[in-house]
C-alpha cells in the first residue's frame, strides 16, 4: 500500500487507477450530497437570489457536472433544518419546489422513490433527487405526520440536527439526553412507512436509544469516526458497530470534522474510511460527502463566505465543535465532479479490491434503501 503522500500525489494526478472506476461505471450514491453550483453563492446579490430562488442553486453546469461525476443519486437535504420558518409549512413548500424543479429538467433528473428509480437514472445517465430531511422538528407534537411526508416522496429523515428537538438531544447537547418518548412515536412510524432513518447529527445517547428502537436497519449518512479525530460530530465505535449489527449503513463525509486544527483533505478522508471498514466490515460503509461536485471557482471569495456562515450559526446556536472560519467545508483536493474517482482511485492505490471500492461508492447504500424502500 502507499503511504499518504504517495496516495495524496495519486489523487492529484489521477493516478493509474483512475480508469478502473471509470471503466466499471458502478452505481455512485451519495448518502448526503447535493447538485447546486457553489459558486453561485459570490455571484451579486441581485443575480444568485433569483437563481437560488427559482432553481435551488441548479443551474447548467451543476447539471452536467452532477452528470460528468457519475454519480446515480443522491440524498439531498429539503425542507426545515433550522430558522424563523414554521417547520411544517416550510418542508411541504420544499417538497414541492424540487417536484417542480425535477419536472422541468426531466431529461437530466429523477425523483427517487423506490431503489428501481437509483438503477433506471444510472442506465439513463441521469441524476437520482432522493428527497431527504436533516431534521424531524417538522413533525410537531404528531407523529402521523410521517405518513404525509411518505407519501409527498420523502425518503430520508433524520431525527435531529445539532441541537435538541422534540425527539431527541443532537450532538452538540451536552446533556445527552437521548431518544425522547415522542422521538420513539416517530420512529416507529417511520419504520411502519418504509421511510429511512437517519441519524447524523444525534447525540450518542440518541442514536444508541434509536438503534436499539427501530425494527428496521438505519443509516448515519454522514458521519466521521470519533475513534480517529475526537469530535462531536463523529461517530464512536459503539455507535458505528451497533449500526453494523442492525444492518445499517454509515456514510464518510467530505468534511472538516475529519480532522481537528487544520484543513482536512482526502488522505483524512481514507483514514476514516479505513477504521470504519475495520469497524463495520465492508457491507456497512459509504459516502455521504455532504457536499456537491460542482468545484470552486473563487476560493478567496469562498472562504469570505463560509466566514459568514460559520459566525450565522454560531450566533444561531446550530453550529457544531470543528466548525472553524478559516476552515472550508470540504476537502480541497477532491473536490469537483471527479470527487468520486479520486478516491476510489486512493482507495484502489492502498489495495482495496474493486468490489470493495464499489461497494463504498454506492452498492452498500443501493441495498438498505431497497430492503427499506421496498419493506423487506
Amino acid at each position: 500500500m502507499l503511504g499518504p503522500k504517495q496516495a495524496m500525489a495519486l489523487a492529484e494526478t489521477g493516478g493509474s487507477g483512475l480508469a478502473g472506476a471509470r471503466r466499471r461505471k458502478p452505481i455512485i450514491i451519495d448518502a448526503l450530497g447535493g447538485i447546486s453550483n457553489v459558486n453561485l453563492r459570490m455571484q451579486s446579490d441581485d443575480q444568485s437570489r433569483v437563481i437560488m430562488r427559482n432553481e435551488k442553486g441548479i443551474d447548467l453546469r451543476a447539471l452536467a457536472d452532477a452528470k460528468a461525476s457519475g454519480m446515480s443519486a443522491a440524498n439531498v437535504t429539503i425542507g426545515f433544518v433550522a430558522g424563523d420558518m414554521e417547520p411544517f409549512e416550510h418542508s411541504v413548500r420544499e417538497v414541492a419546489q424540487w417536484d417542480a424543479l425535477i419536472r422541468h429538467n426531466s431529461d437530466q433528473l429523477i425523483k427517487v422513490l423506490d431503489a428501481q428509480d437509483i438503477h433506471e437514472a444510472h442506465a439513463a445517465g441521469k441524476t437520482g433527487i432522493i428527497l431527504g430531511f436533516q431534521n424531524a422538528a417538522m413533525m410537531g407534537d404528531d407523529a402521523s405526520r410521517v405518513e404525509i411526508f411518505g407519501d409527498l416522496g420523502v425518503r430520508v429523515i433524520q431525527l435531529t440536527y445539532n441541537i435538541r428537538n422534540q425527539l431527541g438531544d443532537g450532538s452538540m447537547v451536552a446533556e445527552n439526553r437521548g431518544l425522547t418518548d415522542f422521538g420513539r412515536d416517530v420512529l416507529e412510524q417511520l419504520n411502519a412507512h418504509n421511510i429511512l432513518v437517519d441519524l447524523s447529527h444525534s447525540g450518542e445517547q440518541t442514536c444508541l436509544d434509536a438503534l436499539a428502537a427501530s425494527r428496521a436497519p438505519i443509516s448515519i449518512t454522514h458521519t466521521g469516526c470519533r475513534a480517529v479525530t475526537d469530535l462531536p460530530r463523529n461517530k464512536t465505535d459503539e455507535e458505528l458497530r451497533m449500526l453494523a449489527d442492525k444492518g445499517g449503513v454509515a456514510g464518510m463525509y467530505y468534511m472538516p470534522f475529519l480532522a481537528i486544527g487544520r484543513q482536512a483533505m482526502a488522505t483524512d478522508l481514507v483514514q476514516h474510511l479505513e477504521h470504519a471498514i475495520n469497524v463495520c466490515g465492508e457491507d456497512h460503509v459509504g459516502i455521504g460527502s455532504d457536499g456537491g461536485v460542482t468545484a470552486v471557482d473563487d476560493m478567496p471569495a469562498y472562504r469570505a463566505e463560509i466566514r459568514k456562515e460559520v459566525a450565522a450559526r454560531r450566533a444561531a446556536g446550530i453550529g457544531a465543535k470543528g466548525e472553524t472560519a478559516d476552515i472550508v467545508p470540504m476537502l480541497p483536493d477532491i473536490q469537483g465532479p471527479d470527487k468520486f474517482w479520486k478516491l476510489a482511485d486512493m482507495l484502489e492505490s492502498r489495495g482495496h479490491p474493486a468490489a470493495r471500492i464499489d461497494k463504498i461508492l454506492g452498492g452498500n447504500f443501493l441495498r438498505l434503501m431497497d430492503d427499506i424502500w421496498s419493506g423487506v
